[in-house]
């Protein structure tokens, strides 16, 4: 078989021939795009004024008859590349010359001749740096800049009120820990034990799918460290504005510490389920719901055993795999009173889940402010505690998907900047879901699914004196669901 020789120049690349037609590409498209759904991303922050929201927590000190790029604009700019799916700065430098960023931004041209209409990484880069300074920076040559954090953290809980729409009755704050890997000498970076490598170590807290908070920490503190005021920050936020809800605060083993439980005990309408850890006098308190559930095991596995011998001609060892595999375990809940020795200011409810089976005995323990008049023990586990495995999806989500982990700068500061941008990005793209998104296939999509099947749309980008249009494929798949999501956000009325 003689290969085709594919001839290319600088304008015109040939290729196999396509029946008696030739097959040839060049460079000639025009303005295209690969981001053609982040109209859908704009009209959400209009809606919401997101990224507005978030730029009037800083302070701009540059010279305004010097100024290129608006503040707004920039943050804009920022969280939307990460959205799309553009985790460095450093993408922003062939961004800024993308017709569609700059339409959605407002920035189709540049007002002075040697720049581009949108913001480069140098330009975004002093962004980042805008933790370091809180005083006059009028004489800064380099950082313009400043930044208050206690006005991001309330905004992260603002958003989260306006989203639910009506007060519920009950809402459920998980927090948890993740670890961000770093690389070289960044500050704050240290070496965790339980992670085993060099990380940060940041605290998130979410209700649902709901963002409320992201605090970065090094990894060398307790996992519980900074738990306990971010909790009281957040609650009397929310209490300002839904003063009869029941708040629930869950975590893993972690959070199980008596400064915690006891502030909740002394809150109205504030509970707590955590996990706690196992110890020798809470395996012996639950000796003898071992002993019950041990007696049941053997005896339903006897049952079968018998019911299954003649039939199985095996040995010994295969059947025993066999009755191990077809014998389903014994699962057995109970509740205790209980105080350790030192740590715990009062005794407290804990509920042991004992699960029995042929490699033995397994418990789980779970400490609460719940009564067991309140809540059964086995639904206090099952349906308390356990739904907090789904935080596990969300961590995913903002670390994965929304980058909240390229918090590659050396300063401190500034990787908490970058991880509230990755979160103000997430804030996004939950509110996508959730507002404009419902009752469609992609309702309980991950994040990163909506940004590739609805997000990442090619179109042409056609500029005239009336108006701007972006054509996208007629063959793209998801028309219907590009159709659902603008018309919810028609329809929805203005925030607040």
């Amino acid at each position: 078989m003689t290969s085709i020789q594919t001839e290319c120049t600088s304008t015109s690349y040939d290729f196999c021939r396509v029946s008696r037609r030739k097959l040839v590409a060049d460079f000639s498209g025009g303005d295209l795009t690969s981001d053609g759904g982040l109209l859908l991303i704009r009209e959400i922050d209009n809606l919401y004024r997101i990224s507005e929201r978030l730029a009037e927590c800083f302070t701009d000190h540059r010279d305004a008859n010097r100024v290129q790029h608006e503040l707004k604009t920039l943050i804009a700019q920022r969280l939307y590349g990460l959205v799309q799916g553009y985790e460095d700065i450093n993408d922003h430098d062939d961004l800024r010359h993308d017709r569609l960023f700059g339409a959605v931004l407002g920035q189709l041209e540049s007002e002075h001749p040697r720049c581009a209409p949108l913001a480069g990484k140098s330009t975004l880069n002093r962004l980042e740096q805008a933790m370091h300074i809180s005083n006059d920076l009028s004489n800064s040559r380099y950082i313009k800049m400043s930044v208050n954090p206690a006005a991001v953290e309330a905004l992260l809980v603002e958003l989260f009120i306006e989203q639910m729409e009506r007060e519920p009755k009950r809402i459920i704050l998980d927090m948890d820990v993740t670890d961000d890997p770093t690389h070289g000498n960044q500050e704050g970076a240290a070496f965790n034990g339980y992670y085993q490598h060099e990380c940060y170590t940041p605290l998130l807290i979410f209700c649902g799918r709901h963002l409320l908070s992201s605090k970065l920490r090094p990894a060398n503190v307790d996992p519980a460290d900074g738990a306990l005021s971010e909790l009281q920050r957040i609650i009397a936020q929310i209490r300002g504005h839904w003063p009869q809800v029941t708040i629930v605060v869950r975590g893993d083993s972690a959070y199980s510490r008596d400064d915690i439980m006891s502030w909740c005990e002394s809150q109205s309408r504030v509970e707590f389920v955590t996990a706690h850890s196992s110890n020798a006098r809470l395996r012996q308190l639950t000796w003898s719901l071992e002993q019950r559930a041990k007696a049941a095991y053997e005896a339903q596995r006897q049952t079968v055993a018998t019911a299954l011998e003649p039939l199985l001609s095996q040995s010994s060892a295969e059947f025993a795999a066999e009755l191990d595999r077809l014998v389903p375990p014994q699962v057995w809940y109970q509740s205790l009173s209980y105080r350790t020795v030192e740590s715990w200011s009062r005794e407290r409810r804990v509920v042991c889940k004992l699960t029995y089976d042929g490699n033995g005995p397994r418990r789980h323990f779970v400490v609460t402010s719940f009564s067991a008049e309140q809540v059964h023990p086995a639904s206090l586990h099952r349906d308390y505690y356990c739904p907090r495995g789904e935080m596990e999806n969300r961590i995913k989500e903002h670390q994965l998907d929304l980058f909240s982990d390229r918090t590659s700068t050396h300063e401190f500061e500034s990787n908490q900047l970058r991880l509230w941008f990755s979160s103000l990005a997430y804030v996004l793209m939950q509110t996508l879901r959730l507002k404009a998104l419902a009752h469609t296939e992609l309702a309980d999509a991950q994040c990163g699914t909506i940004r590739r099947k609805l997000l990442k749309l090619g179109a042409q980008v056609r500029i005239s004196v009336r108006r701007i249009l972006v054509a996208f494929s007629s063959a793209t798949p998801i028309q219907a669901i590009f159709q659902a999501a603008y018309q919810h956000l028609q329809r929805r009325p203005q925030p607040g």
